[in-house]
């Protein structure tokens, strides 16, 4: 297993942790924090599990400097009359680079935008969004969090049997974290 699967899926096993956190504590402000962080750390476990995805492909010859851009997150240019890649960051939307990971390299049809777990996972990107680029203060609770992880598991689980043909490793656990706070 390489490092950054080995890290995504501890970012992961933090956010639950962090969830778990939240349901013990009494104190308002104290939960809050660990809701913060629990969310957080879910999507930053996610985008570490894209770029573990991305990595596994990147030795693909018949990858276009256009595909090669959207795996790395690198700039492409236009020099002397043909595409390459430079060392300039390119940051893609988290939406776009899975679906673009799905389509590209699954055999099955395109996601399903119109189901109900991509709804969810939308939700959930909604959420981390209000937290993450606050225009007022989110709000946030155990529940939204927990809806967060799962549709994080979700969409995770649909990205490895698309992918990989196999469920996801960490989607039977649900939302049990295996380490202690």
């Amino acid at each position: 297993m390489a490092e950054i699967d080995i890290f995504a899926t501890q970012l992961l096993d933090e956010a639950k942790g962090f969830l778990e956190k939240a349901r013990a504590t009494s104190t308002a402000k104290s939960r809050e924090a660990y809701l913060h962080a629990a969310l957080n750390l879910g999507f930053c476990s996610l985008e570490a599990h894209l770029n573990a995805i991305a990595e596994d492909f990147l030795t693909l010859s018949d990858l276009s400097p256009q595909e090669r851009s959207i795996l790395l997150e690198k700039k492409v240019e236009l020099e002397n009359g043909a595409f390459h890649l430079t060392e300039r960051v390119q940051i893609y939307r988290l939406e776009d680079r899975l679906l673009f990971l799905c389509h590209r390299f699954s055999k099955k049809a395109p996601l399903d935008r119109k189901a109900v777990y991509w709804g969810q996972f939308k939700d959930a990107l909604g959420l981390r969004n209000s937290l993450t680029h606050p225009k007022e203060p989110a709000i946030v609770s155990e529940t939204s969090v927990e809806r967060a992880l799962s549709a994080i598991l979700h969409v995770l689980d649909v990205m490895y049997r698309r992918i990989y043909g196999k469920k996801y490793p960490g989607r039977k656990r649900g939302l049990q974290s295996t380490i202690e706070l």
